[in-house]
């Protein structure tokens, strides 16, 4: 069954924003030596409000509390998400912008079962192992991808591929991670496939916008409002 597909804009980007119509799977894993601890995980279950997440405090809390059940709480955890600047009057901004790729300290990164995910920022953004074999929950759990019912290969981001923030003329984040009704937000494919074969397909952090904020918007779109985390420490 072909994919449909729609095209979302973002600033002055033009996105393909997949719909969640099952077909073949992504690249196989390249999976990392089992070297350290676990520092990084998709959440296994999202804030069950879309992409209100209670703000960054009320993501890295979440990330928290789930690194704490899987025994790996007494590191710090921060959410993977970006949050454009607010501005003020004019073109000040008001609030500066907040960007992933500062909030997670300097890796390395292991997955639940130890494999090494990215050794540093730089590698995280340019050539980490992230697939979906690589890319577990907190308990070593394989996340849905595309191919499966139902897919969840959309996780929350907000960000670029570089791991940075957008200009805040076109909500990307769900109102700063607060929204559960209007927006939309970000997210990337943690399987790193997709409809075509296009750079956005293939993505684990800058793949298209979701359709909406609601969770049913997350679902409709191939996500359930899940998040990457990792351990800043």
């Amino acid at each position: 069954m072909r994919n449909a597909f729609t095209l979302a804009t973002v600033g002055s980007l033009v996105l393909l924003a997949a719909c969640s119509t099952p077909s073949a799977s992504g690249p196989a894993a390249s999976g990392g030596a089992s070297t350290g601890p676990m520092s990084f995980f998709i959440t296994s279950v999202g804030s069950g409000k879309g992409g209100d997440l209670g703000g960054l405090a009320g993501a890295d809390a979440h990330c928290q509390k789930l690194a704490a059940a899987a025994g790996a709480g007494s590191r710090a955890w921060r959410a993977y998400l970006s949050t454009p600047p607010t501005l003020a009057a004019g073109s000040t901004p008001a609030v500066a912008a907040v960007h992933a790729r500062d909030r997670i300290g300097k890796g390395p990164w292991h997955n639940a079962k130890g494999a090494l995910i990215a050794r540093d920022v730089n590698h995280l953004h340019s050539g980490n192992t992230i697939t979906k074999e690589t890319a577990l929950d907190e308990r070593g759990g394989a996340v849905r991808a595309r191919g499966e019912t139902p897919n969840e290969h959309d996780i929350l981001t907000g960000s670029r591929d570089d791991g940075t923030a957008f200009a805040p003329q076109t909500d990307t984040t769900c109102k700063a991670w607060t929204s559960s009704t209007e927006g939309s937000a970000i997210v990337g494919h943690h399987d790193r496939a997709g409809p075509t074969q296009d750079a956005w397909s293939k993505s684990w952090n800058f793949s298209h916008q979701s359709a909406g904020c609601s969770q049913e918007a997350l679902v409709r779109t191939g996500g359930s409002g899940r998040f990457y985390c990792f351990a800043a420490n």
